[in-house]
């Protein structure tokens, strides 16, 4: 039996609507590596996909024609999605995060209410929002928050859009407890897929230890968590490394990089800001250690992943390690502290068999947690045990029924209402 044809049990020529909130860009974002992710387990069940988005066009987006997907500019506030989700008709529509089934859960429930209709969380966004706001207090890693924190604007959003759909799709188990404890989630609204790699995802041949120098950081910069890293490091960490190492660089890599991260770039200490990287994996596999020093932020961290995958043992914090290696050995060193952090960058860069042993690692947790052929067969099983019971399964939501009742009928007029304000304006 050939590695993935188990998901292939699943053949049935279903339609799949992504309402995506950006255009994927899986050289700018994890997240546009999830996305990417998904539409390949899609794609390999034999299923129709369509992606659509009321984004701009990007430069860096996927090609999404090449692999047979269809594409479809949409508008928000406007019935036009309604003829265009009508006529399409899918099986299944996945929301890419909670604000596109805020704009569109809604339309899609009254034009085709027997679609499947999923989320991908991509991170929690309530934890992320969360933790900023304790950083911005503090200054400190934010791994620890105060249930109160939790409770925001953006959460009551988030958790009654996550109530209103069929299924979330969760991507870290700390997130899903955290669901479960704080907000009373059963497991039957949730399932857990962490990243989809195969082996043709690790780089081979990967450069020796000898052959690599210098340190990264990876990550779009319209991220705030990444642009708050970035700053961090510039002020605090690398001027310590750069102490213990004064010929090493560091090479900050990432999308749409702003006039005040570019003012940062100073060959003379070492500090660079190198912007998008068309190869990620390519600049990963030849530096010698990736920096990774995430005050806050949630979800797992496609920069860490790439390292594992390009060989490059990491230095992260709490934050940055959460749900990514279960109880396996972490891929190089944690540390919440700015000196903590500097230092075991420094060891790890220094020691061969340290270095060597923190790569290992990192496949270890690529094979055992982010093993494509065994998420992929248990969201493709997930998604066609609840299609089979799909009105048992609504019924047992009476949360998600009383807030389409009431609630989401409050963000159906309100876009009505804009929508007609539009049309004055014509």
């Amino acid at each position: 039996m050939a590695p993935h044809d188990d998901l292939f049990k699943y053949v049935h020529m279903l339609k799949v609507l992504i309402i995506g909130f950006v255009w994927p860009e899986p050289n700018s974002s994890g997240a546009g590596v999830r996305m990417m992710e998904l539409i390949r387990l899609f794609l390999e069940q034999k299923w129709q996909v369509t992606y659509a988005s009321p984004a701009a066009i990007s430069e860096h987006m996927a090609n999404l024609d090449a692999l047979g997907v269809s594409r479809q500019l949409i508008e928000v506030n406007s019935s036009s999605f309604d003829t265009f989700v009508s006529q399409l008709n899918p099986d299944i529509v996945l929301f890419d995060r909670f604000m596109m089934e805020e704009q569109f859960g809604w339309r899609v429930e009254q034009a085709t209410p027997s679609a499947l209709r999923i989320i991908e969380s991509i991170d929690l966004h309530l934890l992320r929002d969360a933790r900023h706001r304790v950083v911005k207090e503090t200054l400190q890693v934010a791994k620890d928050i105060d249930k109160s924190d939790l409770y925001s604007e953006i959460a009551k959003r988030e958790i009654a859009s996550f109530y209103r759909s069929d299924l979330t799709i969760m991507i870290s188990t700390y997130e899903m407890e955290l669901l479960r404890e704080q907000f009373s989630f059963s497991d039957e609204l949730l399932h857990l897929t962490p990243f989809m790699f195969d082996e043709s995802d690790i780089v081979t041949p990967t450069p020796t230890y000898e052959a690599r120098q210098h340190f990264i950081s990876i990550g779009n910069f319209r991220h705030a968590p990444n642009w708050d890293s970035v700053r961090w490091m510039n002020e605090t960490i690398w001027p310590m490394i750069r102490k213990e190492l004064p010929d090493a660089e560091l090479h900050i890599f990432g999308a749409y990089p702003p006039k005040k991260a570019t003012a940062l770039h100073k060959p003379e200490s070492g500090f660079y800001i190198d912007g998008w990287a068309e190869d990620a994996l390519n600049v990963m596999k030849k530096s010698r250690v990736s920096l990774a020093p995430l005050r806050f932020g949630a979800g797992i961290k496609g920069k860490l992943a790439d390292a594992m995958l390009a060989g490059t043992p990491s230095v992260t914090t709490s934050v940055g390690m959460e749900s990514m290696h279960g109880e396996l050995d972490w891929c190089g060193a944690i540390a919440d502290d700015p000196e903590v952090f500097a230092k075991a960058a420094v060891t790890l860069y220094r020691d061969r068999e340290g270095w060597l042993k923190a790569q290992r690692n990192g496949y270890e947790i690529i094979h055992s947690l982010f093993n494509k052929h065994k998420n992929g067969a248990s969201l493709i099983s997930r998604i066609m045990a609840y299609r089979e019971n799909i009105e048992t399964n609504r019924s047992n939501n009476f949360t998600g029924t009383m807030l389409r009742h009431h609630h989401h009928r409050s963000t159906e007029f309100m876009s009505r209402w804009i929508e007609e304000k539009n049309r004055e304006r014509l």
